[in-house]
């Protein structure tokens, strides 16, 4: 009896295994055990191990609509004409590449750990399907048809591809990276200063860590976003007797939370850090300023139109975050408003947020002074959209277009300059100096 109890369980797993091996061995089964694994790692992802600071609770469309999206594709491929079969594999081979991304990223960067592990296996299951897919388009063209017909209709197929690419593919395929991988190291501190570790909470319970140098006339900045880029104004800032705080934001570094390198929720940080600032006994809570490049200019431009604890900005190369950006914009195109579509809808999905107000209709909001700086050689948007916002702030506000700089290289492309107007930018609002810029 004992040796039959053991033999019944044996048989059992035997025959299911017999019975996997024989599925995976159809291309429906090859097709559905591929799906399986990207599967897996967005459930991973998503439930299983989310960020630290987060739960499932945060990433629920962002899980189920691409689990419900990889189940419904395993379950009518079978039920489907070869040429759907084709583009159904092809999507979600697409997809599990994609998914795939953000492991390579953080395993490059400080080794795999959590769910890197189930999206280092989303590639290769991406991979076969994408394969597959292909092998599928060759063996289903059609060549019975009339030659006209026949060449006519692949080539306004190939151009519904090409035409897919830069409208759906690579605003999908963006929004997906910089939703889910961000900077994973601390870089090494240059501040030419003394700093001390410090770190604070937000308003959704993220923390966040970073560097603060203390202040020696009364007056803080923050230097954002994250450690890295920040540092040569954090150092600017310090030489003239400013506290500044450098940090990583939400989902980078050290710090908690999903990242978003659009900077979607992003204002939440740099409100937790004035709350830093304003407990600081060397900073006066009512000299409290910030520095923002790019999207970072973009977050602080959001902060400070939300709360007057900021008494002055720089925000040096922003431009956008969403289509209602682009929809702001007179000048807008159709092309770069529907990729623009794609790749905001796309990220609401993934961060299970709605996309930020325009900056245009944030720009009178801003309650302290303001200041923003572009390159002469920045990005297209650069001009357009901070003429835009100039025109639309009130109260104290300057501009300044940097001549021969590039997107946030003003200081290299101006260096004397760019310290002489930043500098006497905060001096003015902040410390109550005169004089013009």
């Amino acid at each position: 009896m004992a040796e039959l109890a053991h033999t019944q369980p044996a048989a059992v797993a035997s025959r299911a295994l017999d019975g996997l091996a024989a599925a995976v061995r159809t291309e429906v089964g090859v097709v559905r055990a591929a799906t399986a694994v990207v599967a897996l790692h967005v459930a991973d992802d998503s439930f299983l191990q989310p960020n630290p600071g987060t739960s499932a609770a945060d990433h629920l469309a962002g899980g189920l609509v691409p689990l419900a999206l990889l189940a419904g594709a395993a379950v009518f491929y079978g039920r489907v004409r070869a040429g759907a079969q084709a583009t159904i594999v092809l999507v979600l081979g697409f997809l599990g590449v994609l998914f795939g991304t953000e492991a390579v990223h953080y395993a490059k960067e400080v080794g795999p750990s959590g769910d890197d592990f189930t999206g280092l296996l989303s590639i290769p299951a991406g991979l076969v399907l994408v394969g597959l897919g292909i092998v599928k388009l060759w063996r289903s063209r059609k060549t019975s048809d009339h030659p006209l017909w026949r060449y006519s209709r692949r080539l306004l197929i190939t151009a519904a591809v090409v035409a897919s690419v830069p409208i759906v593919v690579i605003p999908v395929a963006l929004s997906y990276v910089v939703t889910h991988a961000g900077r994973a190291h601390v870089p090494t501190a240059d501040l030419g200063a003394p700093y001390e570790e410090v770190e604070f909470t937000t308003s959704d319970g993220l923390l966040l860590k970073g560097w603060y140098i203390e202040s020696k006339n009364g007056a803080a900045v923050i230097s954002f976003p994250g450690r890295a880029a920040s540092q040569k104004r954090a150092k600017m800032m310090a030489d003239h007797g400013y506290g500044v705080l450098l940090f990583d934001r939400r989902g980078e570094g050290e710090s908690e939370g999903d990242p978003n390198l659009f900077g979607w929720q992003g204002e939440r940080d740099i409100h937790a850090a004035v709350a830093f600032l304003q407990s600081r006994p060397d900073v006066d809570p009512e000299r409290i300023g910030g520095i923002g490049l790019s999207v970072g200019g973009e977050m602080m431009m959001e902060a400070a139109a939300e709360s007057g604890a900021i008494k002055a900005i720089m925000s040096e190369g922003g431009s956008g975050r969403s289509v209602r950006d682009i929809w702001a914009n007179p000048d807008r195109r159709w092309p770069e408003l529907l990729g623009n579509s794609v790749a905001t809808a796309a990220t609401a999905l993934f961060t299970d947020n709605v996309p930020p107000s325009s900056l245009r209709s944030l720009a009178p909001k801003i309650q302290g002074a303001s200041f923003f700086v572009y390159g002469e050689q920045g990005q297209i948007v650069e001009e357009p959209a901070n003429t835009a916002f100039y025109e639309e702030a009130r109260g104290q506000k300057e501009i300044w277009e940097v001549p021969g700089s590039g997107h946030m290289k003003g200081i290299e492309a101006q260096p004397e300059e760019y310290e002489r107007r930043v500098v006497g930018f905060f001096d003015r609002t902040l410390l109550n100096e005169g004089g013009k810029g």
